[in-house]
């Protein structure tokens, strides 16, 4: 059983373009616990973009802080309907950083809408990395709108033009893109911002991937809507 710790929540204000990222520490109160059901959860490959494998998650864990995720979709991000969960999982990025194909060596974009949160709950400490936040050079841009998305994947295909394709997992400043901040992994620290913010997982280098549960960089994603 987990020692329940006061949770605390704080908000970052990242860049030129002051779009919110939400840190909660000691949200569940029981990363343990969902540790364990992450040993016995049954993972596959997942979708082409993510650079590893994932399971199905319950995400009913949310409602011991609901309440509290209601409040900061409501304070935060500016949202009034009920909150809904897309889908959940737990995560693990295992693919070694030569088996990258190139979108997944460059910060990326979830949602352009502004209608989805994404969200990122560890349950390992900052040994594992954390979540990176970018500034796209060429346009500027830090967050990608509905009005921005066709400037964006142009740009984009400028920059493989000039620069050449990246490799690897992105981290930190490079001729494409600037780091407006960092989130790092704390043991039952949540995570939540607009998917439309550019982002990349910070994946460390020092140590070999694995797709096991028990030493890999393990991960609870969820997406939520709201409006």
């Amino acid at each position: 059983m987990d020692a329940r710790q006061r949770t605390t929540v704080s908000v970052r204000q990242l860049g030129e373009e002051r779009e919110p990222v939400v840190v909660i520490d000691n949200f569940s109160g029981m990363p343990g616990q969902l540790l364990e059901t992450a040993r016995e959860a049954r993972f596959a490959p997942a979708d082409a973009f993510y650079p590893g494998v994932r399971a199905p998650l319950d995400p009913s864990y949310l409602d011991r802080q609901r309440g509290l995720m209601i409040e900061v979709m409501r304070r935060v991000f500016g949202f009034r309907n009920e909150m809904h969960v897309l889908n959940a999982s737990y995560s693990i990025v295992s693919s070694p950083p030569d088996n990258l194909e190139p979108p997944q060596c460059i910060p990326h974009y979830d949602d352009a809408s502004g209608n989805i949160i994404a969200v990122m709950h560890y349950l390992q400490g900052r040994e594992t990395g954390g979540t990176a936040f970018y500034r796209h050079n060429r346009t500027g841009f830090e967050c990608v709108t509905p009005e921005r998305e066709a400037a964006f994947h142009s740009a984009k295909t400028r920059d493989h033009t000039e620069f050449g394709a990246m490799t690897g997992y992105h981290y930190g400043d490079s001729e494409a893109y600037t780091m407006i901040g960092e989130v790092e992994a704390e043991p039952d620290r949540l995570v939540m911002y607009r998917g439309r913010l550019l982002h990349s997982g910070v994946i460390p280098g020092d140590r070999p991937l694995s797709d096991d549960p028990e030493t890999g960089r393990l991960t609870i994603n969820m997406f939520l809507s709201a409006s």
